[in-house]
Protein backbone atom coordinates (compact mmCIF):
# COMPACT_ATOMS: atom_id res chain seq x y z
CA UNK A 1 0.00 0.00 0.00
CA UNK A 2 1.83 3.22 -1.26
CA UNK A 3 -0.88 5.93 -0.10
CA UNK A 4 -2.77 5.23 3.25
CA UNK A 5 -4.81 8.20 3.10
CA UNK A 6 -6.23 7.47 -0.72
CA UNK A 7 -7.52 4.00 0.64
CA UNK A 8 -9.19 5.06 3.82
CA UNK A 9 -10.76 7.14 1.45
CA UNK A 10 -11.65 4.48 -1.27
CA UNK A 11 -12.82 2.30 1.42
CA UNK A 12 -15.31 5.15 2.69
CA UNK A 13 -16.25 5.21 -0.85
CA UNK A 14 -16.81 1.66 -0.56
CA UNK A 15 -19.24 1.91 2.39
CA UNK A 16 -21.44 4.45 1.02
CA UNK A 17 -21.98 2.27 -2.89
CA UNK A 18 -21.55 -1.12 -1.69
CA UNK A 19 -21.74 -4.09 0.95
CA UNK A 20 -18.87 -5.34 2.47
CA UNK A 21 -19.03 -9.47 3.29
CA UNK A 22 -16.29 -11.46 4.70
CA UNK A 23 -14.71 -14.11 3.46
CA UNK A 24 -16.58 -16.55 5.35
CA UNK A 25 -19.72 -14.74 3.79
CA UNK A 26 -18.64 -15.50 0.49
CA UNK A 27 -17.97 -18.94 1.40
CA UNK A 28 -21.25 -19.67 3.18
CA UNK A 29 -23.15 -17.84 0.15
CA UNK A 30 -21.56 -20.88 -2.26
CA UNK A 31 -22.17 -23.48 0.57
CA UNK A 32 -25.84 -22.94 0.98
CA UNK A 33 -26.16 -21.42 -2.53
CA UNK A 34 -27.97 -18.41 -1.41
CA UNK A 35 -27.02 -15.26 -3.33
CA UNK A 36 -24.85 -12.70 -1.51
CA UNK A 37 -26.58 -9.24 -0.84
CA UNK A 38 -26.89 -6.66 -3.50
CA UNK A 39 -23.72 -4.87 -4.42
CA UNK A 40 -21.88 -7.22 -1.86
CA UNK A 41 -17.65 -6.26 -1.94
CA UNK A 42 -15.13 -8.72 -0.61
CA UNK A 43 -11.92 -6.31 -0.23
CA UNK A 44 -8.89 -8.45 -0.61
CA UNK A 45 -4.97 -8.33 -1.01
CA UNK A 46 -2.68 -10.08 -2.58
CA UNK A 47 1.14 -10.90 -1.82
CA UNK A 48 -0.01 -8.66 1.50
CA UNK A 49 3.20 -6.99 2.36
CA UNK A 50 3.29 -5.69 6.02
CA UNK A 51 1.48 -2.86 5.17
CA UNK A 52 -1.67 -4.83 5.25
CA UNK A 53 -0.89 -5.21 9.06
CA UNK A 54 0.07 -1.69 9.70
CA UNK A 55 -1.85 0.62 7.43
CA UNK A 56 -4.76 -1.15 5.86
CA UNK A 57 -5.93 -3.09 9.44
CA UNK A 58 -6.33 -0.25 11.69
CA UNK A 59 -8.25 2.10 8.83
CA UNK A 60 -10.42 -1.71 8.20
CA UNK A 61 -11.10 -2.29 11.52
CA UNK A 62 -11.98 1.79 11.75
CA UNK A 63 -14.95 1.27 9.85
CA UNK A 64 -16.09 -2.44 10.33
CA UNK A 65 -14.89 -3.61 6.98
CA UNK A 66 -13.36 -7.22 6.66
CA UNK A 67 -11.05 -8.28 3.95
CA UNK A 68 -8.54 -11.30 3.35
CA UNK A 69 -4.79 -11.50 2.32
CA UNK A 70 -3.50 -13.37 0.31
CA UNK A 71 0.19 -14.47 1.30
CA UNK A 72 3.43 -16.01 -0.65
CA UNK A 73 4.17 -18.16 2.10
CA UNK A 74 8.15 -18.68 1.68
CA UNK A 75 8.45 -15.03 1.90
CA UNK A 76 6.90 -14.73 5.70
CA UNK A 77 8.92 -14.29 8.47
CA UNK A 78 12.00 -12.35 6.10
CA UNK A 79 13.34 -9.54 4.75
CA UNK A 80 13.12 -10.64 1.11
CA UNK A 81 11.96 -8.37 -1.51
CA UNK A 82 9.11 -9.66 -3.78
CA UNK A 83 10.98 -11.32 -6.48
CA UNK A 84 9.36 -8.78 -9.69
CA UNK A 85 10.88 -6.22 -7.54
CA UNK A 86 14.35 -7.93 -6.71
CA UNK A 87 14.43 -8.37 -10.59
CA UNK A 88 13.94 -4.73 -11.80
CA UNK A 89 16.36 -3.68 -8.65
CA UNK A 90 19.15 -5.98 -10.30
CA UNK A 91 18.61 -4.87 -13.69
CA UNK A 92 18.83 -1.22 -12.90
CA UNK A 93 21.95 -1.81 -11.07
CA UNK A 94 23.92 -3.73 -13.78
CA UNK A 95 22.43 -7.72 -13.75
CA UNK A 96 21.93 -9.70 -16.53
CA UNK A 97 20.82 -12.70 -17.81
CA UNK A 98 21.52 -14.86 -21.11
CA UNK A 99 17.73 -15.11 -21.68
CA UNK A 100 17.23 -11.32 -20.73
CA UNK A 101 17.43 -8.98 -24.34
CA UNK A 102 15.86 -6.47 -23.24
CA UNK A 103 16.29 -2.66 -24.09
CA UNK A 104 14.92 -1.50 -21.17
CA UNK A 105 14.62 -2.75 -17.90
CA UNK A 106 10.63 -1.43 -17.50
CA UNK A 107 10.69 -4.82 -20.12
CA UNK A 108 12.16 -7.24 -17.62
CA UNK A 109 9.52 -8.34 -15.83
CA UNK A 110 7.13 -9.31 -18.70
CA UNK A 111 9.74 -11.13 -20.19
CA UNK A 112 10.63 -13.31 -16.75
CA UNK A 113 6.60 -13.64 -16.47
CA UNK A 114 6.52 -15.36 -19.98
CA UNK A 115 9.15 -17.40 -19.51
CA UNK A 116 9.02 -21.48 -18.48
CA UNK A 117 9.27 -21.24 -14.49
CA UNK A 118 13.13 -22.89 -14.34
CA UNK A 119 14.15 -20.11 -17.04
CA UNK A 120 12.74 -17.70 -14.65
CA UNK A 121 14.35 -18.93 -12.06
CA UNK A 122 17.70 -19.25 -13.87
CA UNK A 123 17.98 -15.65 -14.76
CA UNK A 124 17.23 -14.42 -11.78
CA UNK A 125 20.09 -16.40 -10.18
CA UNK A 126 22.54 -14.72 -13.10
CA UNK A 127 20.52 -11.19 -12.48
CA UNK A 128 21.44 -11.67 -8.65
CA UNK A 129 25.02 -12.62 -9.17
CA UNK A 130 25.84 -9.93 -11.86
CA UNK A 131 24.19 -6.79 -10.17
CA UNK A 132 26.64 -4.16 -8.63
CA UNK A 133 24.25 -4.09 -5.63
CA UNK A 134 22.45 -6.27 -3.77
CA UNK A 135 18.53 -4.85 -3.40
CA UNK A 136 17.57 -3.37 -0.11
CA UNK A 137 15.72 -5.96 2.45
CA UNK A 138 11.90 -5.41 2.61
CA UNK A 139 10.28 -6.06 6.14
CA UNK A 140 7.71 -9.09 5.53
CA UNK A 141 4.51 -10.51 7.67
CA UNK A 142 5.85 -12.51 10.42
CA UNK A 143 3.54 -15.54 11.30
CA UNK A 144 2.69 -13.57 14.23
CA UNK A 145 1.30 -11.01 11.84
CA UNK A 146 -1.18 -13.75 10.06
CA UNK A 147 -2.75 -14.50 13.55
CA UNK A 148 -2.99 -10.81 14.37
CA UNK A 149 -4.92 -9.84 10.52
CA UNK A 150 -7.13 -12.89 10.96
CA UNK A 151 -7.86 -12.09 14.87
CA UNK A 152 -8.66 -8.19 13.40
CA UNK A 153 -11.22 -9.56 10.39
CA UNK A 154 -8.48 -9.64 7.95
CA UNK A 155 -8.53 -13.91 6.24
CA UNK A 156 -5.64 -15.34 4.97
CA UNK A 157 -5.14 -17.18 2.36
CA UNK A 158 -2.77 -19.66 -0.07
CA UNK A 159 -1.18 -17.21 -2.97
CA UNK A 160 1.64 -20.48 -3.73
CA UNK A 161 5.26 -20.84 -2.07
CA UNK A 162 6.74 -18.20 -4.19
CA UNK A 163 4.30 -16.98 -6.81
CA UNK A 164 5.75 -18.30 -9.76
CA UNK A 165 3.22 -17.89 -13.08
CA UNK A 166 1.64 -21.23 -12.47
CA UNK A 167 0.82 -21.35 -16.49
CA UNK A 168 4.36 -21.61 -17.39
CA UNK A 169 4.88 -24.29 -14.15
CA UNK A 170 5.32 -28.34 -15.01
CA UNK A 171 2.81 -30.30 -13.36
CA UNK A 172 5.07 -31.07 -10.47
CA UNK A 173 5.39 -27.35 -9.60
CA UNK A 174 2.27 -26.28 -10.00
CA UNK A 175 1.40 -29.21 -6.65
CA UNK A 176 4.53 -28.15 -4.82
CA UNK A 177 3.91 -24.34 -5.07
CA UNK A 178 0.31 -25.05 -3.51
CA UNK A 179 0.93 -27.62 -0.89
CA UNK A 180 3.87 -26.24 -0.07
CA UNK A 181 2.15 -22.92 0.81
CA UNK A 182 -0.83 -25.20 2.80
CA UNK A 183 1.09 -26.74 4.81
CA UNK A 184 3.22 -23.90 5.89
CA UNK A 185 -0.33 -21.77 6.51
CA UNK A 186 -1.84 -24.74 7.99
CA UNK A 187 1.13 -24.62 10.59
CA UNK A 188 0.99 -21.42 11.78
CA UNK A 189 -2.42 -20.56 11.16
CA UNK A 190 -3.84 -24.39 13.47
CA UNK A 191 -6.00 -24.18 11.03
CA UNK A 192 -5.95 -25.12 6.66
CA UNK A 193 -6.68 -21.97 4.64
CA UNK A 194 -10.05 -22.13 2.75
CA UNK A 195 -9.05 -19.66 0.01
CA UNK A 196 -6.53 -19.33 -2.90
CA UNK A 197 -5.81 -16.25 -5.57
CA UNK A 198 -3.74 -18.08 -8.30
CA UNK A 199 -0.84 -15.63 -8.92
CA UNK A 200 -1.23 -13.29 -11.51
CA UNK A 201 -4.97 -13.64 -11.38
CA UNK A 202 -5.18 -16.18 -14.29
CA UNK A 203 -6.82 -19.51 -13.82
CA UNK A 204 -4.59 -23.10 -14.35
CA UNK A 205 -6.67 -26.03 -14.39
CA UNK A 206 -3.89 -28.49 -13.03
CA UNK A 207 -4.11 -25.49 -10.09
CA UNK A 208 -7.89 -25.96 -9.80
CA UNK A 209 -7.64 -29.99 -9.21
CA UNK A 210 -5.17 -29.60 -6.54
CA UNK A 211 -6.96 -27.45 -4.71
CA UNK A 212 -10.23 -29.64 -5.01
CA UNK A 213 -7.85 -31.79 -3.81
CA UNK A 214 -6.68 -30.38 -0.83
CA UNK A 215 -10.63 -28.89 0.31
CA UNK A 216 -10.66 -25.47 -0.75
CA UNK A 217 -13.80 -23.39 -1.09
CA UNK A 218 -13.11 -20.66 -2.92
CA UNK A 219 -10.63 -19.46 -5.17
CA UNK A 220 -10.07 -15.85 -6.79
CA UNK A 221 -8.94 -14.56 -10.43
CA UNK A 222 -8.01 -11.15 -11.27
CA UNK A 223 -10.07 -10.49 -14.67
CA UNK A 224 -11.32 -7.11 -13.68
CA UNK A 225 -14.87 -8.59 -14.25
CA UNK A 226 -17.54 -8.44 -11.80
CA UNK A 227 -18.42 -11.32 -10.23
CA UNK A 228 -22.21 -12.13 -9.78
CA UNK A 229 -24.11 -12.79 -5.99
CA UNK A 230 -23.73 -16.48 -6.15
CA UNK A 231 -19.82 -17.18 -7.99
CA UNK A 232 -20.93 -19.87 -10.75
CA UNK A 233 -17.50 -21.39 -10.01
CA UNK A 234 -16.19 -21.55 -6.86
CA UNK A 235 -12.55 -21.77 -7.58
CA UNK A 236 -12.79 -19.19 -9.98
CA UNK A 237 -14.40 -16.19 -8.74
CA UNK A 238 -14.07 -13.14 -10.57
CA UNK A 239 -12.33 -9.92 -9.30
CA UNK A 240 -11.66 -6.02 -10.06
CA UNK A 241 -8.33 -4.74 -9.62
CA UNK A 242 -7.44 -1.17 -7.66
CA UNK A 243 -4.50 0.25 -5.47
CA UNK A 244 -4.25 2.94 -3.72
CA UNK A 245 -3.52 5.11 -6.33
CA UNK A 246 -6.39 4.21 -8.48
CA UNK A 247 -8.61 7.76 -8.72
CA UNK A 248 -12.32 8.62 -8.02
CA UNK A 249 -13.30 8.21 -11.46
CA UNK A 250 -11.69 5.08 -12.12
CA UNK A 251 -12.68 3.61 -8.66
CA UNK A 252 -16.03 4.01 -9.55
CA UNK A 253 -15.93 3.00 -13.37
CA UNK A 254 -14.14 -0.63 -11.79
CA UNK A 255 -16.68 -0.98 -8.90
CA UNK A 256 -19.70 -0.80 -11.61
CA UNK A 257 -18.11 -3.68 -13.38
CA UNK A 258 -17.45 -1.53 -16.71
CA UNK A 259 -13.66 -1.92 -16.41
CA UNK A 260 -13.50 -4.50 -19.12
CA UNK A 261 -15.70 -2.18 -21.73
CA UNK A 262 -13.22 0.22 -20.84
CA UNK A 263 -10.06 -1.56 -21.49
CA UNK A 264 -11.41 -2.67 -24.47
CA UNK A 265 -11.94 0.71 -25.62
CA UNK A 266 -8.91 1.88 -24.42
CA UNK A 267 -6.86 -1.04 -26.54
CA UNK A 268 -8.92 0.06 -29.91
CA UNK A 269 -8.33 3.72 -29.35
CA UNK A 270 -4.50 3.05 -29.03
CA UNK A 271 -4.41 0.75 -32.29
Amino acid sequence: MTDPRSFGAQLDRLRRLATPVSLEAVQQAVTERRPLPPRSVLVTFDDADRSVLTHALPALNDRGIPAAAFVISELIGTERPFWWHEADFLARHGGRARSLDCPHPSQLLRRLKAMPDPDRRRSLHELRVSADRRPPGQEQLTPADLLALRDGGVAIGNHTQGHPCLGRCDDDTVRAEITGAHEALTHWLGEPPAAFAYPDGGHDPRAEAVLQELGYRLGFLSDHRLGPRLPHHPLQISRLQVDSTTSTRRFDTILSGLEPAYRRWRGHAVA
